[in-house]
């Protein structure tokens, strides 16, 4: 079942990058008492993702945070390395946390996952975005068909 608007970010654990190496991060811990936008996208370094998505995110960190933005968060289907490099290459600093769900466990737990074994990618996740008060699902917006439009981070700000 795909997560909806009113619905609690399920508990599962992802992995982030943190100084001495990767670390557990539960979906609790990184959601509970603050606001946050999580976007999710098919892969590290695919074409929309690296070119327009993660940099969208970056350019518009600081209005999101002004908005009442806590935190963001980049997510994939990718292990923790891989994610940590991609988010060194595009400069996202201290603005994003570059979140790996390298089983999948998260996204298949939001229902919202991507079959892109046509793409020898196996399973990966959708590419969407949702904004979460105290780990709850107050807007989400999930992309149809390819489309990058609903999950670009100028949406959800124009949103907020």
């Amino acid at each position: 079942m795909t997560i909806k608007v009113g619905d609690k970010v399920p508990a599962t654990t992802l992995k982030h990058m943190v100084k001495d190496g990767p670390a557990n991060v539960t979906s609790a811990d990184f959601f509970s008492g603050r606001t946050v936008v999580l976007f999710a996208v098919p892969g590290a370094y695919t074409p929309t993702c690296h070119a327009k998505h993660v940099p969208g995110f970056v350019t518009h960190a600081a209005a999101l945070k002004a908005k009442g933005v806590d935190a963001i968060g980049c997510m994939s289907v990718n292990d923790v390395f891989v994610m940590d490099a991609w988010g060194k290459v595009l400069k996202v600093g201290e603005d994003i946390t570059m979140l790996a769900d390298g089983n999948g466990e998260f996204t298949k737990a939001l229902g919202l996952e991507l079959d892109a074994s046509g793409f020898g990618m196996g399973t990966r996740s959708q590419r969407f975005a949702f904004v979460a008060k105290d780990g709850v699902v107050t807007h989400l917006y999930i992309e149809t068909g390819g489309e990058f439009r609903v999950s670009a981070a100028e949406h959800v700000l124009a949103n907020l």
